[in-house]
């Protein structure tokens, strides 16, 4: 069997899901906060957090709701695409101002972080799709591949950050602004992706 394919899609999915241009919206104020070895441990931890997670999900695939939870895997995909979309609405209409609300205690940084951006629904779902997909090693490995790629950009946009914070702060704000609604539109159109798939497993 290829999994060239399967692999691929399921890597781009989770970049997509984990959206490190808006997660750079997200944590603008972060950024401005924390020196560049300090974001970085932070980040790095974070993205520890939640790769552990997705690979759980990714090995106990469908199994864990159909067995253990007793709901079904297409109940928790309109779920999550309802939150999904919920999100994506706030963010077109305030902006990246309403993405702070949902960072939480900064003193628990890490796992708010995680939380509600690496960590959701949509997240969940495509570690969940890349188990049933993929063996379990070639899906774990499409979310390592995919959590590294998202963890360097952010990195790289820090760098980035406390570049541009020094000589074109008005160019900055434009960008988070611009950035945040309009990744904003891509997390809304996952969300209908997310519903009707669920919609479409349940009737099936």
């Amino acid at each position: 069997m290829d999994i060239t394919k399967p692999f691929i899609d399921a890597v781009v999915l989770m970049l997509v899901l984990f959206n490190p241009l808006l997660m750079s919206a997200y944590l603008h104020d972060v950024m401005a906060k924390l020196s560049s070895a300090t974001f970085t441990k932070v980040i790095c931890r974070s993205f520890l957090i939640s790769g552990t997670v997705f690979c759980f999900f990714a090995w106990a695939g469908d199994r864990l709701f159909s067995n253990i939870l007793q709901v079904r895997f297409a109940v928790f995909l309109i779920f999550g695409g309802i939150v999904f979309l919920v999100i994506g609405i706030r963010a077109i209409v305030f902006g990246v101002q309403m993405i702070g609300e949902l960072r939480g205690d900064a003193a628990h940084l890490a796992g708010a972080i995680a939380m509600p951006f690496l960590i959701g629904p949509g997240t969940i779902s495509a570690s969940v799709l890349a188990g049933s997909k993929l063996p379990v090693g070639f899906a774990w490995l499409s979310i390592v591949v995919a959590l590294l790629a998202s963890c360097l950009m952010l990195i790289g946009t820090k760098r980035l950050f406390d570049y541009l914070q020094g000589h074109s702060e008005l160019l900055l704000q434009r960008y988070m602004e611009a950035i945040g609604r309009a990744s904003a539109l891509v997390i809304g159109t996952i969300a209908v992706e997310m519903i009707l798939k669920g919609i479409d497993l349940w009737q099936s």
